[in-house]
């Protein structure tokens, strides 16, 4: 079997672009990946289009070679661009090598020790300003079945926050907690915000309301900055999205800084790298919380993975989404009792429709983190994802 030509489908989801690759083979059975970046869409693609001037021609199913070779040989390794792009085109090539099998890809990994996976939802916020309205939001997704969901109440400040801002992102995450009772986990997200001293503040502050965790306090740029805000921080730290491959997590393994790791199938290596990765926190008895905020490619690539990781701890999905999001891929999620059953197709489990794809051509988006605009994620006509 031979690779014989790899393309880019770059989707409009209205809050970014989703980017999805497949590859195509000389005996018909194609692969599907996802590298989406959030605002960086046009190099990803780029750099696909190197991934497949050193692909066409090769071996699919020598997946750990490609991978290996691709990473040595783009020199300036690691980083956000190179890794992506190598993310979907490895996670495509498991997807060719568990179709010309005949099993999913969890059974190459060592088959099932999850049959569901626990998730929790982002994106329930949409639209919401006020923590009357979180409150509000928080109390509909409980009712249809959500048992953890995070958010980021620390509207546009960066590396400190004033004392209104603070206070009103307290009464913010008051008012979901009340709303939703003591036996709905909530995760509050930092998005790399904060500096030292301000990130402690903020853990402290946030103990009263019980969180399952503090994710991302700091910028994802020093570890030890982390480690510093974890060693005196009374709630669990997650972190890891922004980090790629082992190579940089040995760092945040070795300073323990994080009591959750979140890396993400999209940006990290893809699947046998999160299979690694997964396996290195088990050994230090870290929960293996995958970071997915994504499309619904990235999302059946990391439910082989749920299935296959003993430590395998939680996983994030989005509550609601574009209404075309359930035309361009045949994905079909089974939602019960706050998690999603892992399926036992061959591959991934899920095929991309071209066509479909093409009708949501790249429309440019910008970071809305630092402008007020966080919770402006989704557009009037919306769907809900499961």
């Amino acid at each position: 079997m031979k690779i014989t030509d790899i393309k880019s489908f770059v989707v409009d989801c209205f809050r970014t672009n989703w980017v999805f690759v497949k590859v195509y083979t000389d005996e018909g059975i194609t692969g599907v990946g996802e590298g989406t970046l959030e605002y960086k869409e046009k190099a990803l693609v780029g750099a696909i289009e190197h991934i497949k001037s050193t692909l066409v021609g090769k071996d699919p199913l020598q997946i750990e070679k490609h991978y290996h070779d691709i990473y040595r040989d783009a020199y300036w390794r690691g980083g956000a661009v190179l890794m992506s792009a190598l993310s979907a085109v490895e996670m495509a090539l498991w997807d060719i090598l568990g179709k010309h099998l005949g099993v999913p890809v969890y059974q190459l990994l060592g088959g099932k020790v999850n049959d569901e996976c626990r998730i929790y939802v982002n994106g329930w916020f949409a639209g919401a300003k006020e923590p009357e309205e979180f409150a509000e939001k928080a109390r509909i997704a409980v009712e249809r079945g959500v048992s953890a969901m995070k958010w980021d109440p620390f509207g546009k400040s960066y590396l400190q926050i004033s004392n209104q801002d603070l206070n009103k992102a307290l009464r913010c995450i008051a008012a979901v907690r009340e709303a939703v009772g003591d036996g709905v986990d909530l995760l509050i997200e930092a998005h790399g915000r904060f500096d030292v001293p301000t990130g402690i503040k903020i853990a402290q502050e946030v103990a009263a309301f019980k969180p399952m965790f503090l994710e991302e306090p700091v910028p994802p740029n020093n570890i030890e900055a982390l480690a510093a805000v974890r060693e005196k921080s009374p709630v669990a730290i997650s972190a890891g999205e922004r980090l790629y491959t082992r190579f940089d997590y040995n760092e945040l393994f070795r300073r323990r800084a994080a009591d959750y790791i979140q890396p993400d199938i999209s940006h990290a290596g893809g699947i046998m790298e999160l299979k690694k990765l997964a396996a290195i926190a088990e050994a230090n008895y870290i929960p293996f919380a995958p970071h997915n905020p994504s499309g619904p490619i990235a999302n059946a690539a990391t439910l082989q993975i749920a299935a296959c990781c003993p430590n395998f701890c939680i996983l994030e999905i989005m509550y609601s989404d574009v209404e075309w999001r359930k035309y361009v891929t045949n994905e079909n999620l089974i939602y019960e009792n706050g998690c999603i059953k892992i399926g036992d197709k061959p591959g991934l489990g899920i095929e991309l429709n071209e066509e479909e794809c093409l009708k949501h051509p790249y429309v440019e988006h910008n970071l809305r983190h630092y402008t007020g605009a966080l919770t402006d994620i989704r557009p009037a006509k919306t769907e809900f994802y499961f």
